[in-house]
């Protein structure tokens, strides 16, 4: 039996970070994880990473944003926002932007909301952050001209449902951007990355965060979660209707840019 708590059915929503706690649901328990991690979350994502995460985040938000009208006013929602990374980085893109971030975890949401007390007054005033649950969005159908998720889907409760939300509250030619980690094809970059990924990152993430399952769930839900193809075919049952992708670093990761 796995270190996770998998279903024999092996899809990404039987994924759970804490195998001990079986009578919480995976949002309960994705919540818990993400508190606790919340203090070295961003740090945590730099080392893993090398600092490629910065690289991949940019080259997946210009490729969405040159999919958007230009001089059009936008309202954007950036689902699992965590510490506000992404949502920090597209106002430095688009400065008039009206970003709305939201996030299951309390504790990652005191990280971004600090994060914006360190901006001007006049930027503070484009960012609303709080905490809502991606299967039931409380906003109005066809409310945002773009929507981003940057390694956040494999946490959903119900992948599919949670697509279908976001479908749901996206304006008519507007696009979804999902950044997800995924995992390396090639033989070789195979092999290291599940060394790596499997040994060193749990390691790791335990001396820092503390938390002795949260950097073992990673591997284990980026393996779970649909990719490529596989996701691009569940997008397009969510009601999305033009899907494209691209990997990037051997396929480490991956970014999907979705309309309708």
């Amino acid at each position: 039996m796995s270190e996770s708590n998998v279903n024999l059915k092996g899809g990404v929503e039987e994924v759970t970070p804490y195998r001990d706690k079986e009578t919480e649901h995976k949002g309960a328990q994705v919540e818990e994880m993400f508190d606790s991690i919340a203090p070295a979350y961003d740090f945590m994502n730099t080392a893993m990473t090398f600092g490629l995460h910065r690289r991949w985040r940019d080259k997946a938000l210009k490729a969405a944003l040159d999919t958007l009208p230009a001089g059009a006013p936008l309202k954007i929602l950036d689902v699992a926002t965590g510490t506000g990374d992404v949502a920090f980085r597209i106002h430095d893109l688009l400065p008039e932007a009206k970003i709305t971030g939201i996030d299951l975890s309390t504790g990652m949401l005191d990280v971004a909301r600090k994060k914006l007390r360190d901006l001007p007054e006049a930027d503070q005033q484009k960012f609303a952050f709080g905490k809502a649950d991606c299967l039931a969005l409380p906003f109005h159908d066809g409310e945002f001209s773009l929507i981003t998720v940057a390694y956040g889907v494999r946490n959903f409760e119900n992948l599919l449902q949670g697509l279908k939300e976001m479908r749901r509250v996206l304006k008519n030619g507007g696009t979804l951007c999902v950044i997800e980690l995924s995992s390396p094809e090639g033989k070789i970059t195979g092999l290291g990355y599940r060394i790596y990924s499997r040994k060193l990152i749990p390691w790791v993430g335990k001396m820092v965060s503390g938390d002795s399952r949260a950097y073992s769930y990673l591997p284990e839900s980026i393996a779970a979660c649909p990719q490529r193809e596989e996701m691009a075919k569940l997008m397009k049952k969510a009601g999305f209707t033009s899907v494209k992708w691209k990997s990037l670093t051997f396929g480490a990761v991956t970014y999907y840019l979705a309309t309708i």
